[in-house]
């Protein structure tokens, strides 16, 4: 009776954790709904023709489209023409912001995306394959009255995919070509107000460069980057996280450590999985408000990527110590073939991030795709990372298999044991399907709201109630993983419960007075507690 009172409180305590769970779920995803807007703006810029009659094209003066000490500005290339001018003195101007603003560090990074307005003429046409070579710089400043100081200058070559939907013939001249949008620059940080970017087009028909380009009309950028607000929602999730999950990572270790044998691997696993997400949530963002750190963007992939592998890491092994026999678990070492595609695609995946936002760390404009050598390295990556998930998929789908069916298998054995330990033990057999479906139920939100988010428009308007379904995705899944962390370490910590004597009788060899705990896994001093006995491998028998 007292074991049956025991396991009714702690099915009720389950099911209060779980609807304070659900409560803080629910919190998460209204507050990137309602209160936070969206994630990110896209601001699109058309450049300003600056005239640059300056020998050799020194770089100490940079030429600003408007403000004080604006450039000499044409309109169009035929007045350029007209007057003379040279397409080495066009110097292709933007100015971020717009008029009457200022970037704030709030905006976080900078993205931009080019597009070129190429005109179709008989005695000048695309041709296939071209090449547009692009002398880029870029500069700041804090004052409309000071001077720019430059960050980056780079010579920067884009192959143009472009189409043109007319018959080429003199009535289509002036129309322009359809032309993909390329990769221009990103920044990790907006640490000042006014940036300046000027583009110029050096022609040099000897060598080739800028030759066969078609007639350019006008350089256009869209520049994307994180809202304010949505930064400051972000922030305050984070402050409001980290904490949380220090506290329920300290209470369980001590848990641990009060135990009278040394921690197991499983529990190893999940407080690495603490330290991990713990390792996502520290605010040090909150650092990039008064500093220029340019590397945030790369320090926070190298974050995430340390997370989902150690998550990836974790679903393997729990699903492991569960079915494997005595000899083998509980050992890192038995689980290298599910670990090593996680490594491996970790590994690509970090290359590939430090060949892209590494390498922009010294020059924004740079981008691994602009090349064949680029593409196709990239591309070896990402399909040698995609053939690692896939393997590492494979793997768990078969271990979740084995371990539904080892458990069902063993049910049979329940019923030989009293009545309190069997309740007890049918209740940890249902926390780790509950766990389980859990998991899967985490993994399907984050794949549904991802899809929604891409497919809808950004917001949902109902009345007068808008709601901001990207920026309610990221605050929702991000917090939905804290979640999951943190009842993991609160379910699996080990209890100190103690079963007396009388309860020990009828059961499978289990010694008396044994510290029950919520893991199945867990292998006690005196030797493999219960549920390991229902669960283990068929050929044990």
């Amino acid at each position: 009776m007292a074991g049956a009172i025991i396991e009714n409180m702690s099915t009720r305590k389950l099911c209060i954790v779980g609807g304070i769970l659900l409560v803080f779920q629910v919190i998460a995803f209204l507050v990137g709904g309602l209160i936070a807007p969206s994630p990110t703006t896209a601001v699109p810029y058309t450049s300003v023709k600056c005239i640059d009659m300056r020998k050799n094209h020194h770089k100490t003066k940079w030429l600003t489209p408007w403000g004080p000490n604006r450039c000499e500005k044409i309109k169009d290339f035929e007045e350029a023409v007209s007057r003379q001018i040279e397409a080495n003195d066009i110097v292709f101007a933007v100015h971020i912001p717009l008029p009457n603003k200022e970037m704030s560090p709030w905006f976080q990074f900078m993205l931009f995306i080019m597009q070129l307005d190429i005109a179709f003429k008989m005695d000048n046409d695309l041709k296939d394959n071209a090449e547009i070579t692009l002398d880029v710089s870029l500069a700041y400043r804090d004052d409309v009255f000071q001077e720019w100081e430059e960050i980056a200058h780079a010579i920067e070559i884009r192959k143009l995919k472009c189409t043109f939907g007319s018959p080429k013939t003199l009535e289509s001249e002036g129309r322009h070509y359809d032309c993909d949008f390329l990769p221009f620059m990103e920044i990790g940080s907006v640490a000042h107000k006014y940036y300046l970017i000027n583009i110029r087009l050096p022609v040099n028909e000897r060598k080739g460069i800028n030759v066969g380009i078609g007639e350019i009309k006008d350089i256009r950028l869209v520049g994307i980057h994180q809202n304010g607000g949505f930064t400051k929602v972000w922030f305050a999730m984070k402050t409001f996280l980290t904490p949380s999950i220090l506290i329920i990572m300290v209470w369980y270790w001590r848990r641990i450590t009060l135990m009278t044998r040394a921690p197991v691997l499983l529990e190893k696993v999940i407080f690495a999985l603490g330290i991990s997400m713990t390792f996502i949530n520290i605010p040090v963002e909150w650092f990039s408000i008064g500093f220029d750190w340019t590397w945030m963007l790369l320090f926070g992939d190298i974050r995430q990527g340390i997370f989902y592998a150690m998550l990836l890491s974790f679903w393997i092994i729990f699903c492991g110590e569960h079915m494997m026999d005595q000899n083998e678990r509980n050992r890192l070492s038995g689980y290298w073939k599910q670990v090593v595609p996680i490594a491996v695609g970790s590994f690509c995946l970090f290359i590939f991030d430090m060949c892209e936002r590494g390498v922009q760390l010294k020059n924004p404009f740079y981008s691994i795709w602009t090349t064949e050598v680029g593409t196709e390295l990239a591309m070896a990556f990402i399909i040698v990372a995609g053939i690692c998930l896939c393997l590492y998929f494979l793997f768990l789908c078969f271990m979740v298999f084995q371990v539904f069916r080892n458990i069902s298998g063993k049910q049979s054995s329940l019923p030989a044991m009293s009545k309190a330990r069997r309740l007890h033990y049918e209740g940890l057999i249902f926390r780790f399907k509950f766990l389980m479906l859990i998991t899967l139920a985490c993994a399907a939100m984050t794949v549904i709201f991802f899809i929604v988010s891409q497919v809808t428009e950004g917001h949902w308007k109902w009345g007068d109630i808008t709601i901001q379904v990207n920026s309610a995705f990221f605050t929702g899944i991000y917090g939905m993983w804290n979640l999951y962390v943190f009842a993991l370490m609160f379910l699996y910590a080990p209890s100190h419960k103690n079963y007396g004597e009388d309860q020990s009788n009828g059961d499978l060899g289990v010694n008396s007075g044994e510290e029950l705990q919520l893991t199945t896994t867990i292998t006690h001093v005196d030797g493999p507690t219960e549920v390991y006995k229902l669960a283990r491998k068929e050929a044990q028998e």
